[in-house]
């Protein structure tokens, strides 16, 4: 007899805003909880110290995870001037001072050599794999790291306000992206070093921190009804999706794993979602009037 997993079927999505002084997991965990929901998982970790968007994805909601992941994000944060630490941010040790303070016209002349594509070096305590292991858990270990400069794709990255001590910058990036690397390197560019003051990431994807739910409300209603009124479609991960209409006797095939005829039409080859009525069924192949699906939802 196969064991009954612990907790309710909920699927969907349950955007936080995460206070600062706790983990990404912590999270994922509180909501589960509060939900007494069977699975949950984050899309995109961050910082203990950041603030922000962090969406939850609940039940079959989390076979979505990689779209939100992969989607672009967007963070406002202050750079504070005159000091690198050991973790980028103002939570580590000072490692090097500067008594070099920019102007404002300086930072934006600066500011185009860390936008497009660009390669950046992962911050020494971050959540990056070496041989297996995560970076943050070697260097609590004080294992010296040379971490290989990654790819990423930096959209938009404008100065908000700035003065003497620092600046506050809005940056919008694809996947991977360390807002503490861009203080890091852009306080080295200048000559004046720098490292995160705070952080805050305003929207993820579809998610924005204006539909987020606060901390201390998911501790206010955890295991009521109101919370579970809060929880958004799984569907809207799809966004960035072509919807493909389907029957409920396609939807029974694709549910199975089978190719389905679709009542409209994409480019061949191309990835799609099947609903039935505006019900999320499938992620597939689109090829020759049929859906070919990779990943089904179950509820």
């Amino acid at each position: 007899m196969a064991r009954r997993k612990r907790g309710n079927p909920v699927h969907g999505w349950l955007v936080v805003d995460k206070p600062a002084g706790i983990g990404s997991t912590q999270v994922v965990g509180k909501v589960r909880w509060a939900l007494d929901a069977q699975k949950a998982g984050h899309a995109g970790t961050l910082d203990p110290d950041a603030t922000g968007v962090l969406a939850v994805a609940l039940g079959e909601a989390t076979k979505t995870v990689p779209l939100v992941t992969d989607a672009p994000k967007c963070y406002r944060f202050r750079i504070l001037w005159g000091t690198e630490t050991s973790t980028d941010d103002a939570s580590g040790e000072v490692l090097q001072r500067a008594e070099a303070r920019p102007g404002p016209a300086e930072v934006e002349a600066a500011l185009g050599a860390f936008r497009g594509d660009i390669l950046q070096v992962p911050p020494q305590v971050s959540a990056v794999k070496v041989e297996g292991e995560r970076a943050y858990d070697l260097a609590r270990e004080g294992v010296e790291l040379e971490l290989v400069a990654r790819p990423l794709f930096v959209e938009r990255l404008e100065m908000v306000a700035a003065d003497r001590d620092g600046a506050e910058l809005e940056m919008v990036c694809g996947k991977g992206g360390y807002v503490r690397s861009i203080a890091r390197d852009l306080g080295r560019a200048l000559g004046c070093l720098g490292h995160v003051g705070w952080l805050r990431r305003v929207w993820s994807g579809p998610f924005r921190v204006e539909e987020a739910v606060a901390w201390d409300r998911i501790e206010a209603l955890a295991r009521t009804p109101d919370l579970h009124a809060l929880v958004q479609p799984l569907e809207l991960a799809l966004a960035d999706l072509p919807e493909l209409a389907v029957t409920e006797n396609a939807a029974i095939r694709l549910a199975h794993g089978n190719p389905a005829e679709v009542l409209t039409g994409a480019e061949y080859g191309e990835t799609c979602w099947a609903s039935a009525g505006g019900r999320a069924v499938a992620i597939g192949i689109y090829r020759a009037g049929q859906l070919h699906p990779t990943k089904v939802f179950v509820r």
